[in-house]
Order: structure tokens, then sequence, then C-alpha cells
């Protein structure tokens, strides 16, 4: 078990102190459904450990590593319930993840939603790192915990991954590895086993989740470009005002707003951040990137979904993304894709 001590919070209304990583609130919520579910009083439970019943799932409602792992061993200890971890996965909803949960939600694949993943998931927890990492058979989340956390939240974290996944995919859909960082249970793996339908390793030194490619590509059903580009710009926004001194995620922001003018320069995107472009260089240099090659990231993110909503033509997905001409659009998206922009739609619209 690797239960984090964490800091104390206010009893007040259990918001985290400055600076102490954190998960957001909308998280006790559905630890609070699970409670329920179990025949425990949860207003009580969350109340004992510091928790305002006043709780949203306003992103910037926040909760310390501290609080939930008081949260969490009270849970048990009421539910006599060792999994109660994997139990709480089955009760977080979309919503309780605010922007990032209806961005995954439309997304048009779980190679996408495995992305947004990677790319928001400071919004739901700055406990970890996710990465996806890509094969030709697999792909596979990486989480890297980046302090420590109690086992409950490592296992509600995971089950609500796959639990997720089949209702956006298919029920079927088994992932091909698990493995998670905190040790197997005294009474064994059987309830990982029986939730995941696959084997599951033990301490090791990330959580691990891979699925075919075959189910990472399958188009979603309730796959909509437009939907999750709207939650994509607000998550975006979110994450520039909770991790303030982070510059990619600054960077990133400025470059999404200010490329439908046509002049989003490395320049023009440091003065509005008031540094010098050298200065700006050398922040994104010790976060090993720069500043085109976040350009050409969001470019193409941002193109790939452009291009899925029919309502937009291509003329104005070129001046979108700050393009001066569909000629010099559609080099890039061959660049991207290998095929055009006009090919890329049509194959798009077959799938679906």
């Amino acid at each position: 078990m690797h239960k984090s001590s964490g800091s104390t919070t206010s009893p007040d209304n259990g918001i985290a102190p400055v600076n102490e990583p954190t998960t957001i609130g909308g998280y006790a919520l559905a630890i609070a459904k699970a409670l329920d579910h179990s025949g425990i009083d949860s207003a009580r439970i969350l109340q004992a450990v510091g928790i305002s019943p006043s709780l949203t799932n306003d992103p910037l409602s926040r909760l310390s590593v501290g609080t939930l792992t008081r949260l969490y061993r009270a849970c048990v200890e009421v539910t006599h319930n060792p999994y109660f971890g994997l139990t709480v996965g089955k009760f977080i909803h979309i919503s309780n993840l605010h922007a990032l949960g209806y961005a995954l939600a439309a997304s048009n694949n779980l190679l996408e939603y495995c992305r947004r993943l990677e790319r928001y998931f400071k919004l739901a927890s700055q406990t970890a790192d996710v990465t996806v990492v890509e094969t030709s058979d697999e792909i596979t989340l990486h989480i890297k915990h980046l302090v420590d956390v109690c086992d409950e939240t490592e296992d509600a974290l995971m089950a609500f991954v796959v639990l997720s996944m089949r209702q956006l995919c298919r029920p079927t859909l088994s992932p091909t590895r698990v493995a998670l960082h905190h040790a197997v249970p005294r009474d064994g793996a059987g309830p990982y086993e029986a939730l995941f339908r696959a084997p599951v390793e033990f301490s090791q030194p990330l959580s691990i989740l891979a699925i075919t490619r075959a189910d990472a590509e399958y188009p979603l059903q309730g796959a909509c470009a437009e939907l999750a580009q709207l939650n994509d710009n607000l998550a975006n926004r979110y994450m520039a005002r909770l991790e303030k001194d982070d510059v990619v995620n600054t960077v990133r922001l400025k470059i999404i707003e200010m490329l439908p003018s046509g002049d989003c320069s490395r320049e023009k995107v440091a003065s509005v951040m008031c540094m010098s472009p050298s200065t700006l260089q050398l922040k994104l240099a010790q976060r090993e990137t720069n500043f085109q090659d976040l350009l050409d990231a969001i470019r193409k993110e941002l193109a790939l979904s452009y291009v899925r909503q029919s309502s937009l033509s291509i003329t104005e997905i070129t001046f979108l993304l700050g393009f001066s001409d569909t000629s010099n659009f559609t080099r890039a998206f061959k660049r991207w894709e290998g095929k055009s922009p006009t090919s890329f739609r049509s194959g798009a619209a077959i799938s679906q």
C-alpha cells in the first residue's frame, strides 16, 4: 500500500493549500455516490474529513491528496470493503470531470480519448502524468504518479477509464494489459481481474492500461467533433488558470486564441505574455519543446477536429488555423495525415 500522509486541509471547505497537487472536487461527489450505494450516509463521512457539502464539479474547486486519503480511509473503514476504489470507479460520471469528461465522451475514437486524457489530465488531477504510447498493435496509457496517493485513488482511476471505454465503445472491450503501482491486496486480485477481464500486475513502476489498436480506432457512436472542440477549448482555459506557472499550457492557450487572426508568431505570443521572445524560447526549452513544435501540434490537433465538422468549409478551416491560403493548409495537412483535407473528410464520413 502506498498511502499518502498528505497535507491537512481546511475543515471548512476541504480545499487544498496553495502549491499542493490537487484533484477536481467532483471526484468526491462520485465517492459520495459509492458510499450512498453501500448504505452509508455520505454527508456524514464527507463532513467528518473536512469536505464541504457545497462542493461542486467546478474545475477550480479542488481537494488535496491528504483530504482524499483521509476520506478513503474512512470509506474503507465504514464499508468494510478493501476494494472500495474499484466501486468508486463505477460511479465516476463524465460530468465529474467537467470539460475533460465531456470532451472524452465526444471523441471520435478511443485513441482520441487517450490523447485527450494525456493532454488534459491535470484538469482532473495534478497527482500524475499520463502518456500515450503507440505501437502498430497497441495503444497504451502510462500513468506516472508524481506523489504518493492511496491505493483506492489508483483503483478508481483505472476502473473509470476501462468502464467509460466500454460505455463509449462496446461492452465487450477488454484491456490487453493492466498494471498497478500498488501492491496486491491481502485478499487477492480477484475483483481486479473480474472488473478488467484481464490479468493484473501489481507493484509496478507505472500504472499501465493497454488496448488493441483495432479497439482504439473503432468509431464511437457518441463522436461529435464540434462538441469535443468546444470542451477542448474550455479545458485549455481552465488548465491555464489552474496551472498559471505552466508556460506550455499558457502558450497553448494563446496560440489557440491568436491563430484565427493570421498573426500568431513567437514574438506576438511572447509580447502578450509580457516577456521577450528569447525568454519564451528558453522557458519552453526547459520543458523540452519549442514554439514551432507547439504551433504545429496545435494546428494538427485543431485541423483534425475542424475537418470532421461538415459545417466548416476547407476555406474557413484554412483561416481559422492561421494559414494564408488553402494550398498552404493542404500541404500541411498532407504532411500530417498523408492525404488532403478533402479526402480525409470523405473517408471520415464513410466510416461514420
